[in-house]
């Protein structure tokens, strides 16, 4: 285990909450973003770990929202949180950061993500049910 500060590449630092160093986790499954050719983006996560009946998804709209993003967010059966984003690739690669903060609520354990090229579906970042 790596001591807190220190993190290895492809390593992030996990607090708890009242900011106890609890440990690092792996970025699982990163994804490569291709050259910003200026035309939107959209990113779909899976993002696992506590992160339902925490605020995730509220919290994730906030985010959205403040950055101008669209899309939707939504519970999975299987206690992971589904997101769709679309933006430009900054904007989009800031939410992407932002999932793996810790400023993110609950625990999130690991984003599984997926990058292509933005539909223009949504007209707004809503929580799906």
């Amino acid at each position: 285990m790596t001591k807190p500060g220190m993190t290895k590449p492809g390593m992030t630092k996990i607090w708890r909450r009242g900011g106890r160093y609890i440990g690092s986790m792996t970025d699982k499954h990163p994804v490569q973003f291709p050259a910003d050719s200026g035309e939107p983006v959209r990113l779909n996560a899976r993002v696992s770990g506590v992160v339902q009946a925490v605020g995730f998804r509220y919290w994730t709209v906030r985010k959205a929202e403040e950055l101008g993003l669209s899309g939707t967010v939504r519970n999975n059966n299987d206690g992971s949180v589904g997101i769709v984003a679309e933006g430009p690739q900054s904007v989009v690669l800031e939410l992407r950061r932002w999932l793996r903060s810790p400023e993110a609520p609950g625990r999130v354990e690991d984003v599984e993500e997926s990058v292509s090229a933005a539909t223009g579906e949504f007209g707004g970042f809503d929580v799906a049910y």
